[in-house]
């Protein structure tokens, strides 16, 4: 299937590291995503960064002594990635096809994480057998943390709305259950009312 991103033409891999490599320059923190991870999982552990982009999180991890993995369908965006770092496994490919235990080097990993709105990205109606793909490659005990805007004031115009309430159905029926969620990758309180426009979630391998 034709993800929303790939049919709304994204950017070059270059320009959408450029935007971030701007961001820093102006002291910014780009690396929230990859500090989230550091606690809830030891130097060490295998990462999956699923829809990598151009491996900013994935990068980071590596640096800090993580076994890291990147995927993304986006050749550009991949392309890119492979001139940050050798330190990263890179693949090209679909998240839908992880679930085939040939695709991958590693047949699971301690934790898979999912930044930069990959949820919403995802190709209409394929969002249950991704999530469940990436359920099949977490380890037991295996952790996915996602954050996604729920919005359209937290999203691009290419991107879905998903509403939480059918992400977690979606991660219950491929065995996962909600652990901790935030309103930010800084764990910010997730709180109702009013509710965040941006979720950050964390759900286990039961």
């Amino acid at each position: 299937m034709t993800s929303r991103w790939s049919a709304a033409g994204g950017i070059s891999g270059d320009d959408y590291a450029a935007r971030f490599a701007a961001l820093a320059a102006t002291g910014a923190d780009v690396h929230g995503e990859a500090a989230f991870v550091t606690t809830l999982i030891a130097p060490g552990a295998r990462v999956l960064d699923a829809g990598c982009g151009t491996g900013r999180v994935a990068v980071r991890l590596a640096e800090l002594g993580y076994a890291c993995t990147g995927v993304d369908s986006d050749d550009s965006m991949l392309a890119t990635a492979r001139r940050s770092s050798r330190d990263v496994h890179w693949l090209l490919g679909d998240l839908a096809d992880l679930a085939d235990p040939e695709v991958l080097e590693h047949p699971s990993f301690d934790l898979v994480v999912c930044a930069g709105n990959v949820i919403p990205f995802l190709a209409a109606g394929s969002e249950p057998a991704v999530v469940a793909a990436l359920a099949a490659r977490l380890s037991p005990d295996g952790l996915l943390a996602t954050g996604f805007g729920l919005d359209r004031r937290h999203l691009p115009p290419a991107a879905a709305l998903v509403r939480l309430a059918d992400y977690d159905d979606w991660c219950a029926a491929a065995g996962l259950d909600l652990i901790e969620r935030y309103a930010t990758w800084d764990r910010d309180p997730y709180v109702t009312d009013p509710p965040p426009g941006y979720a950050v979630s964390v759900h286990r391998r039961r």
